[in-house]
């Protein structure tokens, strides 16, 4: 009896102290750091700040916008009327969004934040540093604020402190494949918000490859009409897996060019820069599809090809190839107003050249040794038109053989990056073992989705150093920043993106924002247990771990 009331005591003391850690936690859980990615530099202070329905936004000029996409957000989960309101005498319960005193040193991405327990002050020297505040500015929320709908008998408390942050690199990106599964506009924009939410700034829009071609070209309707659409969904998956069907039962879709201006819009008020990639010379079954003179032999060319279309190949013989392909381009770049366009280069197979006596006359006639000179003879026209309209080419690992102009950029995926950057080249990095989040999840196969061969776990992606050992730090400042790439040949549908995509973008998404030194995965899983629930609350069909 002693002894069972021993027990009974010594259960009824860890209880107790359970019940008092729990207590003290919750307390303090308001001046512990949950932000995603994390700030450069952070002091926590004691106090709160509490939002109430009487609160305002007061923004400058500059950025009311932002002003506005933060009270929408507030107001979705509070339930209050924030109005947004030029600069006034600041009183209590403010959120302030402001030039005034920044710290130009942040650049043209940075920005202060201060919470005090009357008010709340975001300062950046441009409208993206403000919207990159008011991300930071959510996250100290409860994540219930990412709701849809009001939450009743919340209390919207954030901590009092003082962040001071800056990105660690200009290129935060991610690319999405449309070409495989089309995702519709309004899935696009979703994708975009989940970008921004972690200070992400480039999406890289993968529109056309040999399974199709997504993107309405007006002198060139059969892009759509025919590249556009397949008969099945392909890949060994279920046709039920996906819901991108026309109304004859052909699989696939595409954007009209208003569907893309209003995208392109929506990520510009993000602060997001759009980046079109029309694939070229290989990769290229969807559009030989619609038009086969552009190829080596005529065709036939079909969508249907699952597998690698080692066919798919424009004819590098033939001046009406080069036309066609300005043409398109043309109508691309008016669509988008950024500086990047992309057009891949990679994974080129040669043997229809080899085979081609227009393609083997123009080898002769440029005075060409071979088959992969004629590729660099195909990248070189298509960089000085691109160049000649005043953007920048992109391409993949592939292209850092080609002697290309300065201005043009590597995307690395399979090496090169380094070359490239010593040679006084930009680069992005995307290296397979870190940024392909196609790949596994999970070594058991048997638990996960179809994917692709290789394994990714979220901790190898927070491994991930952009910046190639042995590059001298002179050269450093080429590495752009890196990007994920998602390939959806087994990613059918916008909840199988998402899950492919979270948690593995936060982790990425931390690497190209926070310095490196401040990373820390024990750190980085913490705040991420915090960062699920806010993905929870917007309906992420993110992974869960184990």
């Amino acid at each position: 009896m002693v002894k069972l009331n021993g027990a009974l005591i010594l259960a009824l003391s860890g209880s107790v102290l359970l019940s008092w850690l729990f207590v003290r936690r919750v307390a303090s859980n308001h001046r512990i750091l949950t932000i995603v990615p994390r700030p450069a530099h952070v002091e926590m202070r004691k106090g709160c700040f509490r939002l109430q329905s009487d609160a305002r936004i007061l923004a400058d000029p500059f950025c009311i916008p932002e002003g506005q996409l933060l009270a929408q957000r507030l107001r979705f989960a509070t339930g209050f009327e924030i109005p947004v309101e030029p600069p006034s005498t600041a009183r209590p319960g403010c959120l302030r969004l402001t030039g005034a005193e920044a710290n130009p040193a942040l650049g043209s991405e940075g920005y202060q934040l201060e919470v005090t327990p009357s008010n709340a002050v975001i300062r950046a020297v441009t409208s993206t540093g403000i919207f990159y505040g008011t991300q930071s500015i959510l996250q100290l929320l409860p994540p219930a604020i990412y709701s849809a709908r009001p939450v009743q008998g919340k209390c919207w408390d954030m901590p009092c402190i003082q962040i001071e942050d800056q990105p660690r690199f200009r290129w935060r990106g991610l690319m999405l494949d449309v070409s495989r599964h089309f995702s519709s506009p309004a899935e696009i924009e979703r994708i975009l918000d989940e970008m921004a939410m972690h200070k992400l700034n480039t999406f890289h829009w993968h529109l056309a490859d040999d399974q199709g071609w997504r993107i309405e070209i007006k002198k060139y309707p059969r892009l759509a009409q025919v590249g556009a659409w397949r008969k099945r969904i392909g890949f060994n998956l279920d046709p039920k897996a996906a819901t991108a069907y026309g109304p004859d039962g052909r699989y696939g879709g595409y954007y009209t060019q208003s569907d893309i201006r209003e995208i392109v819009e929506y990520a510009r008020n993000r602060h997001i820069t759009v980046v079109p990639e029309i694939e070229m010379p290989g990769h290229s079954s969807a559009a030989l599809a619609a038009y086969p003179q552009f190829s080596c032999s005529l065709g036939p060319y079909t969508t249907d090809m699952t597998e690698a279309a080692a066919a798919g190949v424009y004819c590098a013989g033939k001046e009406e190839t080069f036309q066609f392909l300005d043409d398109v381009l043309t109508e691309v770049m008016e669509l988008f107003p950024g500086t990047f366009i992309h057009v891949g280069g990679d994974e080129v197979c040669k043997q229809n050249w080899k085979n081609c006596a227009l393609c083997q006359a123009r080898i002769a006639r440029e005075g060409l040794k071979n088959e992969h000179e004629l590729q660099t003879y195909f990248i070189q026209r298509i960089e000085q038109f691109v160049e000649s309209h005043g953007k920048r080419l992109i391409g993949w690992s592939e292209i850092q053989n080609v002697h290309l102009a300065p201005s043009t950029i590597v995307m690395d995926w399979i090496g090169g990056g380094l070359e490239a950057a010593r040679a006084g080249r930009d680069v992005v990095m995307s290296p397979e073992p870190y940024c392909y989040f196609d790949f596994y999840q999970s070594k058991d196969r048997s638990r996960e989705p179809p994917a692709a061969g290789a394994f990714l776990p979220l901790e190898r992606v927070y491994s991930f150093e952009p910046i190639p050992q042995n590059l001298a730090p002179d050269q450093q400042n080429h590495i752009l920043g890196a990007q994920a790439n998602l390939w959806t040949e087994y990613v059918p549908s916008l909840q199988q993106v998402e899950y492919m995509a979270f948690p593995r973008l936060c982790a990425l998404a931390e690497v190209v924002w926070s310095p490196k030194d401040s990373r820390n995965w024990t750190d980085f899983t913490r705040r991420l247990s915090v960062q699920e629930q806010r993905l929870e609350r917007l309906g992420v069909n993110y992974r869960r771990g184990p």
